[in-house]
């Protein structure tokens, strides 16, 4: 087993994840990136090899699957000591429930939730094993509302921010922080960036950066924090703001998205 510890982030190859592994590296913490195949990840670790001079390693495999997850915790807790999980990759998107398919449901609930849960318990008992590490999960702002034609989305994010509240207190006396982090609304992917477009006012005043986010997460990780508060404005406004109209608003954005990508 490798003598360096190690952090692990899934979603690594762009967006908020590939920032993070960014941020890591900037601190000098040797990484494990995970991405799906075909993602540019081989180049986006040489960039951080080259630019901080430690060591990345890259892991192509789609999490949706949960063989896939059980694989890549045996190969980790095989090889290598972990004082970091960031569990980052995520699935949405904007449709009618009735229009959906299996496949479409399945997979928000298989990367959201089962494979949050799964490689975070498989890889547990390595980082008890540390003197000091640290679990950061990525919820949503959306987890604070239920949101027509999303469904599914909202409700696996409230997992997320529920889970990782009742994990921090199971390992409140052990040398494991667990912490959740809740970005808005922000641009990550061509396809994502395009989706927000369609959003029209509400979803560009809810917007963020995913460089600002994960220079937020992680500084507010390490300091300690067990519920990181990405966009102070909007966590206001979902918290104050009736449930009944929280989803008429978030639910017509989301109606007119859809609407935009028929007309």
């Amino acid at each position: 087993m490798s003598e360096k510890k190690y952090a692990i982030v899934t979603g690594a190859s762009q967006g908020m994840g590939k920032h993070i592994a960014t941020e890591l590296a900037k601190r000098q913490f040797n990484l494990i990136l995970v991405s799906l195949p075909d993602q540019n990840l081989n180049a986006v670790c040489q960039s951080l090899i080259s630019g901080y001079g430690v060591k990345a390693i890259p892991y192509e495999t789609d999490l949706c699957i949960t063989e896939n997850v059980m694989t890549l915790s045996q190969w980790i807790n095989e090889n290598f000591s972990i004082t970091i999980l960031i569990n980052n990759a995520g699935l949405g998107g904007s449709m009618k429930f009735s229009d959906a398919d299996t496949e479409y449901i399945n997979k928000i609930i298989q990367l959201n939730v089962t494979a949050t849960a799964l490689l975070t318990h498989q890889l547990l008992p390595n980082l008890i094993r540390q003197p000091k590490s640290y679990i950061l999960n990525i919820s949503s702002i959306a987890a604070l509302a239920s949101i027509g034609y999303k469904t599914v989305y909202p409700a696996s994010k409230a997992f997320v921010h529920f889970f990782s509240r009742g994990l921090q207190y199971e390992l409140k006396d052990t040398g494991v922080l667990v912490s959740v982090a809740h970005p808005g609304p922000m641009k990550t992917t061509v396809e994502n960036s395009e989706r927000l477009d369609k959003q029209g006012a509400l979803g560009k005043f809810l917007m963020t950066t995913p460089e600002k986010n994960a220079q937020k997460c992680i500084a507010q990780l390490l300091q300690g924090k067990t519920v990181i508060i990405l966009n102070r404005l909007s966590w206001l406004i979902m918290n104050i703001t009736p449930n009944w109209l929280k989803t008429r608003l978030i639910s017509n954005a989301s109606k007119k998205e859809i609407l935009q990508q028929y007309s």
